[in-house]
């Protein structure tokens, strides 16, 4: 299996995230896999944003689910940009995509898109939440899902982080998912050794620095999530 690398929100680290100008830039430097995440609007449409506000990432304030899709359009994002819509970003970009979902009501819009528009093949739905898989998974026939994991409870590692729990991967197996998608700085040995048992995909986030590359290829992961792009077009990073 080839190593795949998927551009966070984009390319967050030069462009602004979740945006149209962020996921093109992904796609022309020749990320493999463009991550995203999806809220709803107030009115039902799938907004393309990592917050469930709006203040970090755009010129609004407050909750997006109490904003309709046009009042989410009327803001800046970043140099000019656009809130995009779901189909919007399908048919700016043609890469594949990894769509993050944070409930069980996401899902089930997120599925009517899927359906009609024959994605299973090209959208991988992930989140950290269970049911939320176990629903796009049940909807959506063939769908290809991924467990997010980061900090879960669990004994306090020598760094002074929480290390991610072992039942990540029962919880994987249980929803149905191929993929876990675990956060490097809490990532251990014991976990790919468990993943791999369970026959699931290991994909590394957030990979932003070369002592981070350097861990994902030494643990033999199938994938890396990174904020730039340099991680395709060289295999290391200039920062």
């Amino acid at each position: 299996m080839n190593f795949l690398t998927i551009g966070h929100r984009g390319v967050m680290g030069v462009e602004p995230e979740n945006t149209l100008r962020s996921f093109v830039a992904a796609q022309e430097a020749g990320l493999d896999v463009i991550e995203l995440d999806l809220h709803l609007s107030k009115d039902g449409a799938l907004v393309v944003m990592h917050d469930t506000d709006l203040d970090r990432t755009t010129d609004g304030t407050g909750p997006i689910a109490d904003r309709t899709v046009a009042e989410l359009r009327s803001l800046d994002a970043g140099r000019g940009e656009r809130i995009p819509v779901f189909e919007e970003v399908l048919d700016a970009v043609h890469a594949p995509l990894q769509a993050e979902i944070k409930d069980v009501q996401a899902a089930r819009t997120l599925a009517e898109v899927m359906n009609r528009r024959n994605l299973a093949g090209r959208v991988e739905v992930s989140s950290f939440h269970d049911d939320a898989i176990a629903e796009i998974a049940r909807l959506v026939p063939g769908v290809r899902t991924a467990l997010v994991a980061s900090f879960p409870h669990s004994r306090m590692c020598s760094s002074g982080g929480t290390p991610i729990s072992p039942d990540v991967v029962e919880r994987a197996v249980g929803a149905g998912a191929s993929t876990v998608c675990l956060n490097i700085r809490r990532l251990t040995l014991e976990i790919v050794e468990q993943a791999r048992k369970a026959d699931l995909r290991i994909i590394g986030w957030v990979v932003n620095t070369q002592d981070h590359l350097r861990l994902v290829r030494a643990l033999g992961l199938d994938g890396a999530t990174t904020d730039y792009p340099e991680i395709k077009r060289t295999g290391r990073f200039t920062a």
